[in-house]
């Protein structure tokens, strides 16, 4: 990731990232099959680069976290696929 990629992401407003996060998954659980779990996946993959850009500047708590929500995500993509 470029650093002008990440000022630009830096700057994205916290309730619209929230909101698009919100319609993804809810779109992505909804969805019947194939569709549902490659939206999920597009989630999952985004939660893991920002886990893994911002892993060393957060704290012990909300690593776990961050690894927890993916791990639940990452299955829910499995699940899905099946």
């Amino acid at each position: 990731m470029t650093p002008s990629f990440l000022h630009r992401l830096a700057r994205v407003n916290p309730t619209t990232a929230f909101v698009g996060a919100l319609v993804l998954l809810m779109a992505g659980l909804f969805l019947p099959g194939i569709v549902g779990a490659l939206l999920l996946g597009v989630l999952a993959a985004g939660l893991a680069a920002l886990t893994f850009t911002t892993w060393p500047v957060q704290s012990g708590i909300t690593r776990t976290v961050r690894l927890v929500l993916l791990s639940v995500l990452v299955a829910a993509v499995v699940a899905k696929a099946l």
